[in-house]
């Protein structure tokens, strides 16, 4: 162990630039042999696993660590609700009940290794244990947002060939309306009390099953996860990630961005339809054996939050830059956080401002990381780096992160160009397989020896790397990637639209919102304006997810477009901006 902390710290100070204050403590750094071995894997001192799955290499381990005494006295799992209700499971529980949901999937759902799982949930326990289940078991899990319509589910159904779906009782009528044009699909599983027609029922499964289960042997690269991400030009893409890019990808960030240990008990906002639920409230903190906090929280209120980190012991704190900036205009001086000490974002740029506010308020600073559904955290301001305010941070290893030009060539610093990472000659393990049943889009992603994020920045003299904007169309609101093609495909459903263009707009609170330009249909020209917008956005939000509701309308008499009749998106954008 000896020779290799002194091999790897300075390949890491390299790396990070940091001050050797970074290493204050090294006995903390290494408190458990988990978390150094998949460390070392990110640092290319290890090779990669032939086989690796994250429940029995990764969760087993903490359960027996657990056992003979040299883990902390946290849970690995603490869920809490509004009604005082709380579930907090340890690691050997959450073994222990993590394996009769997978004998669920297995029998009574009929699935086998490879299959699929859509898995649509709010912030409920089963969403954790369903998702270990599925690692147990081979089983892919993809997860999606409550917010879903019978629309979006159809779609999801039958472009991954989900073989089972798992819901609550509030989606399951919205799930029945589709099952005619889902083939694949062939069980369904509730989670909620009482029975329904056709459905499995988890609750009542679960008092009855078996925990005899041993987990599946799974490559390193066999696929675990399946997200949907939006698109500029079409539907959702199927990104696919592995046992080993996301069980083993968060080693690095989990302790050096998030800096988290087994003492720490770790506090992530995010829907459980979004990857940063992945990233924060799964794999980052488990590797590093801290408890995952949960507040089931229905709606975002800065006054539960400011609440819930003031009554409980959370030690670190992970919420979108569009909620710090709502916390911060909230009256936070009555509230005192004993136990904060280190709070990241992402998701979306993060304003300076904030970040000071912030840190008066509170006395902590805010780490801003960088990543996307493709990748783990390629960036971040790690613990003990200096934090440039409104810089991304700086490469996370195993990434080789650069800014360069449409043809793939690297930028001298300072210059504009595409946020990239090096994936030629050697593709870091911690990348996304594939889009799935696409490949053009995966081709399409990597330009020269990059892949190419589709984000535009700036790297400095540092090796900071600063977030410019978006190099496509995609629509970042409050953390949520919105695609202008579903908003659209909404829109024109309607009789009162005859084109439409969809494009981000700035909002003081949100960063940017979905702005909708409409030409309309002769008959509707002469409507009431302030009517017809608020029964088209009542319309979206039927037809698709709600957020994605264009909270701004202009009525226009035509769009700007090519010669070739396509709709110039990015004149529109510009103009909106101020950049025209």
């Amino acid at each position: 162990m000896r020779t290799f902390i002194k091999s790897w710290i300075p390949q890491c100070l390299r790396i990070l630039g940091s001050p050797c204050r970074l290493f204050h403590g090294c006995n903390r750094l290494f408190t458990s042999q988990i978390i150094s071995y998949y460390d070392a894997i990110n640092q290319c001192k290890k090779e990669l696993p032939e086989y690796f799955n994250f429940a029995s290499d990764v969760l087993d381990e903490w359960s027996r660590l657990e056992k003979v005494g040299r883990q902390t006295a946290n849970p690995a799992f603490w869920w809490v609700n509004d009604e005082g209700e709380e579930v907090k499971w340890s690691f050997e529980e959450l073994g222990f009940l993590s394996r009769k949901a997978a004998n669920i999937l297995s029998e009574a759902c009929g699935l086998q290794r490879g299959d699929r799982v859509i898995v649509v949930l709010p912030r409920v326990p089963e969403w954790w244990l369903l998702y270990v289940a599925c690692m147990r078991t081979g089983i892919v899990f993809i997860s999606g947002t409550s917010q879903l319509t019978a629309k979006d589910i159809s779609y999801r159904l039958q472009a991954s060939k989900a073989k089972c779906i798992i819901t609550n009782g509030t989606l399951a009528p919205a799930v029945e309306s589709v099952i005619p044009d889902c083939q694949f699909l062939k069980s369904k599983l509730l989670v909620a009390k009482g029975s329904r027609d056709g459905w499995l029922n988890l609750k009542e499964l679960l008092a009855v099953a078996s925990a005899d289960h041993e987990c599946v042997k799974t490559r390193s690269q066999d696929p675990m996860i399946i997200s949907f991400t939006s698109g500029s030009t079409g539907l959702p893409k199927m990104v696919v990630q592995s046992h080993s890019s996301y069980g083993i990808g968060f080693a690095t960030s989990g302790r050096y961005w998030m800096d988290l240990t087994p003492s720490d008990i770790m506090w992530n906002t995010s829907d459980t339809g979004w990857v940063k639920s992945a990233w924060s409230s799964v794999f980052a903190p488990w590797i590093c054996g801290s408890c995952v906090f949960v507040h089931n929280m229905p709606q975002f209120k800065p006054e539960v939050i400011a609440e819930t980190l003031s009554r409980y012991p959370i030690t670190t704190f992970c919420t979108v830059p569009t909620a710090y900036s709502m916390l911060v205009q909230h009256d936070l001086s009555r509230y005192k956080f004993m136990s904060l000490k280190h709070c990241v974002t992402g998701g979306e740029p993060l304003n300076p401002e904030v970040m000071a506010k912030w840190k008066i308020q509170t006395g902590v600073d805010i780490h801003e990381g960088y990543g996307q559904t493709e990748t783990v955290t390629i960036c971040a301001n790690m613990k003990g780096m200096e934090i440039k305010p409104g810089s991304l941070g700086k490469p996370v290893p195993p990434y080789d992160v650069q800014i360069v030009d449409d043809h793939g060539a690297v930028l001298p610093a300072g210059e504009e160009g595409n946020i990239a990472v090096r994936v030629k000659p050697t593709r870091p393990f911690c990348m996304f397989s594939e889009y799935l049943d696409n490949p053009e889009k995966t081709a399409a992603s990597v330009c020269g020896n990059f892949y190419v994020t589709g984000d535009r920045g700036i790297m400095c003299e540092e090796g900071y790397v600063w977030f410019v904007g978006r190099a496509d169309d995609i629509i970042n609101s409050s953390g949520y990637r919105i695609g202008p093609f579903e908003v659209e495909s909404a829109l024109v459903q309607h009789p009162a639209v005859s084109e439409v263009a969809v494009v981000s707009s700035p909002d003081p609170v949100r960063g940017e919102v979905v702005k909708a330009f409409i030409v309309l249909a002769p008959a509707y020209v002469s409507h009431n304006p302030e009517k017809l917008t608020h029964e088209l956005q009542q319309h979206v939000k039927k037809v698709t997810a709600p957020y994605k509701y264009p909270r701004k309308v202009e009525f226009v008499q035509d769009l700007p477009k090519t010669t070739t009749g396509k709709i110039q998106r990015k004149v529109l954008r510009n103009k909106e901006w101020g950049r025209i």
